[in-house]
């Protein structure tokens, strides 16, 4: 007599290996790479050189009488050193982090950090130095792979939205929000949040960011003065550049903490190898 076989669970059953697919190009992941240490460099540098006047303004003239916003030392009623950042008429006290940091007892009164700057002492000619060498390849490297998208059709093919995914816009939100990510077929494809996100950083807030830095250039404000006019001033631009730099950052939080909880392994390995393995469809068993 035979007797049925019971399986506990779905750890007793087994699932179909998962589907290697090919996800990334040669030319995206070295792109992808580059342009990471290039960012690095260039915000870490751009810290430094910020450090050396820690103001923003809009315009064209920077006094200290009315900034945008500032990140400074200033003694309080005591007579004690405390570290201020000021937006707008909002004042912060950022003591030991921002404009006043280090260790109690050497504390250094610089707007960002020693171990967030490159190079860490102060030394604007430095990181003037390293900012200009990461931007001058940055800035082209950007401007091909855009052209490499265009002319390559992986814009069309993977970065622009269709008609039905703004339909699910607000489930796919959800979705993210709850950290749940597509599977099977569906993970092929990019899905509307991270097309949107892409083409923002990619089309506009990366190109901002690189017209804002060529504007506060005074010898290329002198061949295309038009930059001028676009930001509404040199210091316009400089405050620009800095908002591009600040969401760049986010960005880069998000894609991480993202990478992180959707499965770091094979992620790492669609950007080195261009192999990506498609999640396996959900077993209606398992709920």
């Amino acid at each position: 007599m035979r007797y049925p076989t019971l399986a506990f669970g779905a750890a007793r059953r087994r699932r179909a290996p998962p589907t290697l697919v090919h996800r990334h190009s040669g030319i995206t992941r070295l792109w992808h790479w580059v342009n990471a240490l290039c960012l690095a460099v260039l915000l870490m540098s751009g810290l430094q050189i910020f450090n050396a006047h820690p103001a923003l303004y809009w315009g064209q003239d920077s006094t200290f009488d009315a900034p945008a916003l500032s990140i400074r030392a200033e003694r309080d009623a005591d007579g004690e050193w405390r570290g201020i950042t000021r937006i707008g008429a909002l004042r912060l006290d950022t003591t030991g982090v921002l404009g006043l940091s280090g260790p109690r007892e050497a504390r250094q009164r610089r707007a960002f950090p020693a171990w967030a700057t490159l190079p860490g002492p102060r030394s604007l000619a430095r990181g003037r130095d390293w900012h200009f060498l990461a931007g001058w390849v940055f800035a082209p490297g950007l401007l091909a792979y855009l052209t490499y998208l265009v002319l390559g059709g992986g814009l069309r093919r993977r970065l622009l939205p269709r008609r039905h995914e703004w339909r699910r816009l607000g489930h796919t939100l959800i979705d993210h929000l709850r950290l749940r990510f597509p599977r099977g077929e569906a993970a092929r494809h990019y899905n509307l949040p991270q097309k949107l996100a892409y083409l923002l950083v990619l089309f506009v807030i990366a190109p901002l960011a690189v017209l804002s830095g060529l504007t506060m250039s005074p010898t290329l404000d002198a061949a295309w003065p038009w930059l001028l006019d676009l930001f509404g001033g040199r210091q316009s631009a400089r405050s620009v550049h800095f908002l591009c730099a600040l969401a760049l950052v986010g960005f880069f939080v998000i894609h991480v903490i993202l990478v992180l909880v959707s499965g770091v392994t094979n992620n790492l390995r669609a950007m080195i190898t261009g192999r990506y393995a498609l999640p396996p469809e959900e077993d209606p068993r398992d709920e």
